[in-house]
């Protein structure tokens, strides 16, 4: 059986019942097949017993919250079962070794500034980055990497902006909370990454605590913060701007919260099937010479991750070929 995401938007409670683990809520209730639960994604006021989170822990499912404005809580992250003393400590190594952590981070940057130009091409953009990738390569501080970052994400913006309709421009990218509808729906597509991101790593031998571009912190999965510069632009800026620019996703499913601007629910249901399905869409890997879905490609990269770490295989950033 092919493991799926299981996204609960509605209010509602998850019990386990002998070997069942059940959804229950206003509609009433629903089993649901444990084996073929991948991982879930939790945005309505749930309840989960202790039984249903034994459950889950034994499957090795990951369960992830989100808050009311659609923003990432945190996770239900079972014991992990795929431990590695031996990657824990050349990961630790990279780390603490200056040269090791800096070019790691470089290559998140250049990996996400590649993305970052495919997407402007297939918007009709004229677009390149080297300058400031230029300018990249000469930094020796992990500041002055991120600030380089900061630089190309900003330009990016602006020139993603020419191409929008008048009513979903991004202006300036603002976060919590969002200023207007396209920061909304920017801010709720990249929480769905950095939680789908989480998921993957769990899947493998590597500790999602220790990162090398972003600072590792005491309460997020700071490799996962590394990278989604990767995937968030050749997964959340697409979706985003696919649906803002074929009219499936209006002002009207937007709502004023706050000081900020926040998806209503109809535009979290509309916004959630559409990320759903391109994490289940496939491409040709060129290397592998098989079709792999968007979502496996984030694997796919945490192993190349992983090959570098033990020496065995530079580690290239995905350049989107797609």
């Amino acid at each position: 059986m092919r493991k799926k995401s299981l996204t609960l938007l509605s209010d509602g409670t998850l019990f386990r019942r002998e070997n069942t683990l059940y959804f229950e809520n206003a509609q009433g209730k629903k089993p649901l097949a444990i084996e073929g639960i991948y991982d879930i994604y939790v945005y309505g006021k749930i309840t989960i017993t202790s039984q249903a989170l034994h459950f889950l822990a034994q499957k090795g499912v990951a369960v992830h919250f989100f808050n009311h404005y659609g923003y990432y809580d945190g996770s239900f992250y079972p014991r992990e079962s795929l431990n590695s003393g031996d990657l824990l400590i050349k990961q630790a190594k990279h780390y603490l070794d200056r040269e090791k952590k800096l070019k790691l981070a470089k290559l998140f940057v250049v990996g996400g500034t590649k993305n970052m130009e495919k997407n402007l091409k297939k918007w009709g953009m004229k677009a390149s980055f080297n300058e400031l990738l230029n300018e990249l390569e000469a930094v020796e501080k992990i500041s002055e990497v991120m600030n380089v970052e900061a630089r190309i994400r900003q330009e990016y913006y602006a020139l993603w902006d020419e191409t929008l309709p008048e009513d979903f421009k991004i202006v300036k990218r603002t976060r919590r909370p969002p200023q207007n509808e396209m920061n909304a729906l920017i801010s709720f597509l990249n929480s769905r990454i950095y939680a789908t991101i989480v998921s993957e790593l769990y899947n493998t031998q590597l500790s999602p605590t220790i990162s090398y571009l972003h600072e590792p912190g005491e309460r997020r999965f700071s490799l996962a913060l590394d990278l989604s510069e990767i995937f968030k632009p050749i997964i959340a800026d697409r979706v985003a701007n696919r649906l803002v620019k074929q009219g499936i996703i209006k002002k009207s499913h937007f709502r004023d919260d706050l000081n900020g601007v926040l998806l209503n629910e109809e535009g979290k249901k509309i916004v959630l099937g559409a990320i759903n399905e391109e994490m289940r869409k496939s491409v040709r890997h060129p290397r592998l010479k098989k079709n792999v879905t968007k979502q496996r490609l984030i694997r796919l990269e945490a192993y190349k991750l992983i090959k570098h770490l033990v020496g065995s295989q530079e580690y290239e950033p995905l350049m989107a070929w797609f």
